[in-house]
């Protein structure tokens, strides 16, 4: 390895430890109840069937493994941060749903070439700190005729929009780069590279329900990593500005808002398609 892949790893691996600790932050499972209907879309989108061997890369808490499971599928889920992933378990104990969650981290997946059939992931690839392994990854382990089906936010979408403040108000790490463009069809297409074709996409949106702007602001900057890590790094002067434009931006997306409605924000997903070659 030369010097230049050696500064890459050592990039990599001191980012995804930020970001590990960044999920490990709040209670994820807040946030992750208000995309169950993503994952749904997700898996029906992916059109698995019984007996498949499904991956899901980047799990969380769940949801799409088990919407997979509930279909018949043999269901693998990953993700790197073991508090999300004894979540998962239980909520597949309680459905006794039969899924096998594994701690590994998107761009190290401890599983042989052409492993299954399906490769899906709903809001969590598009977070890998190293977009180009991560997709390699789920390439290799797909087998030949198979399917990769991701679901990511959008750029210009409202979770986007989240995300772009968190920017504004706070730096990304060395290395970090956008988790949106995973959204984008003709960047997933670059990412996944040769080993895929047939790459199809499909906007979507999901409609969530908040008494007030206020509200969603504070249940963001208490239970999701991303806003949560960013307003600790922040003097109380830079938490109130970042609350300031959270607030703002779910008024000016608002598509109900007075009083006995609260606010109606719709968030805008990508799901991308794509058969190995």
């Amino acid at each position: 390895m030369s010097a230049t892949q050696l500064d890459h790893a050592e990039v990599m691996t001191a980012l995804r430890e930020k970001q590990q600790q960044v999920w490990s932050s709040g209670d994820y499972n807040r946030i992750a109840a208000l995309t169950v209907a993503v994952n749904e879309t997700l898996v029906s989108t992916a059109e698995i069937v019984p007996d498949e061997k499904v991956l899901d890369v980047a799990t969380g808490t769940g949801h799409a493994a088990l919407a997979a499971a509930r279909v018949g599928a043999l269901v693998t889920g990953i993700d790197y941060v073991p508090a999300l992933l004894d979540l998962a378990r239980g909520r597949a104990a309680a459905e006794r749903l039969d899924v096998g969650f594994v701690e590994a981290p998107a761009e190290q997946l401890p599983f042989e070439d052409g492993s299954f059939d399906v490769a899906i992931s709903a809001i969590g690839v598009m977070f890998a700190a190293d977009h180009d392994r991560a997709a390699s990854e789920l390439g290799r382990v797909v087998r030949g005729g198979g399917r990769i089906v991701l679901a990511s936010w959008t750029r210009s979408g409202f979770v986007g929009g989240i995300l772009g403040i968190v920017g504004k108000h706070v730096s990304p790490p060395p290395g970090a780069q956008s988790p949106v463009r995973w959204g984008e069809e003709d960047v997933v297409a670059e990412l996944l590279g040769d080993r895929v074709g047939d790459v199809q996409s499909s906007l979507h949106t999901v409609t969530q329900r908040f008494t007030s702007a206020e509200a969603f602001a504070d249940l963001f900057l208490t239970y999701y990593g991303p806003t949560r890590a960013a307003a600790m790094r922040l003097d109380e002067a830079g938490r109130t500005a970042l609350r300031a434009d959270l607030v703002h931006h779910a008024e000016a997306n608002a598509r109900g808002h007075g009083t006995g409605s609260g606010v109606v924000l719709d968030w805008e997903y990508r799901i991308v398609t794509a058969t190995r070659r």
